[in-house]
């Protein structure tokens, strides 16, 4: 039985489906990188971070209490995406104030942003933030769009042992999958607001903690990082700003009293281990 290539399933997507929508690689991605393999493909990734010895909180009480928040974020992104298999993961990384998420719906962040953050309205935007990414497939297509599709596919596949390893070594070393294009990022910030509303958080959360990293951004080198992935350009926080007034997002929870208790262990186990952590500098 004839077997098409990767590389001729590509070509013949390319010429079948004309411009795939706004981007000919976002139709690729949705049409070739199944809900399945997306899965397939964050558990591989999450295998290798294991396997790369990346440590993740395991105390019962601060996995528990983001995956409460996350939970909330969820249920509108699966509404917008339905298959996504949702997982959420703490990096126990007190000098790294950033958060991810792989294809497949897995959503990390670090012990570091949980410090960092004033409460719980400003987490519920950056999780929706990253859930934008993962329901708009942006992950997928910047994937396809730097490694190619024969890539991604092998990988998910298992046939790309290395690149897998390269990738999540990325993944722990720099706290980015790829670095996003302007319009995913505006698009994700739009998603953050939105699904923190609808999850009765403060929609301004998410520009409430954008603004505080840029405070920060001289003194902690991690923010750098953050913000050259993210890039929070002053037109970036405007729209949002604006888009809030426009879409007529409301919310007045913000879980501060809450987040509270989590921030404090996590500050008197990093201080314990001797790690400063990066909200404290």
């Amino acid at each position: 039985m004839f077997r098409p290539s990767f590389r001729a399933l590509t070509l013949a997507c390319a010429v079948a489906l004309g411009g795939c929508g706004v981007h000919s690689t976002e139709g690729m991605a949705k049409a070739l990188v199944s809900d399945e393999q997306e899965n397939q493909l964050g558990e591989q990734v999450k295998q290798e971070l294991d396997k790369q010895g990346t440590k993740f909180i395991q105390d019962p009480e601060i996995v528990n209490y983001v995956r409460g928040v996350a939970e909330k974020i969820f249920v509108s992104a699966s509404k917008d995406r339905p298959g996504v298999n949702w997982k959420v993961y703490v990096i126990d990384d007190p000098k790294q104030v950033n958060a991810f998420a792989t294809p497949g719906g897995s959503l990390y962040v670090f012990s570091g942003l949980l410090m960092a953050a004033d409460n719980e309205a400003q987490l519920a935007g950056v999780w929706g933030h990253e859930s934008g990414h993962v329901v708009a497939r942006h992950s997928a297509r910047q994937m396809v769009d730097a490694m190619g599709l024969e890539t991604v596919l092998g990988i998910t596949l298992g046939q790309n042992p290395n690149q897998l390893a390269q990738l999540a070594g990325t993944l722990a070393a720099k706290g980015a999958l790829l670095s996003y294009s302007r319009q995913d990022e505006t698009e994700a910030d739009e998603y953050g607001a939105r699904y923190a509303a609808q999850a009765r958080y403060d929609p301004h959360g998410i520009v409430q903690f954008f603004e505080k990293l840029k405070t920060m951004e001289g003194d902690v080198p991690s923010i750098a990082q953050f913000l050259s992935d993210h890039p929070l350009t002053g037109d970036r926080i405007a729209h949002l700003q604006q888009y809030i007034a426009e879409k007529h997002l409301t919310g007045t929870e913000l879980g501060a009293e809450r987040l509270r208790p989590v921030k404090q262990k996590l500050i008197a186990q990093a201080q314990a281990a001797g790690v400063k952590p990066a909200a404290l500098k």
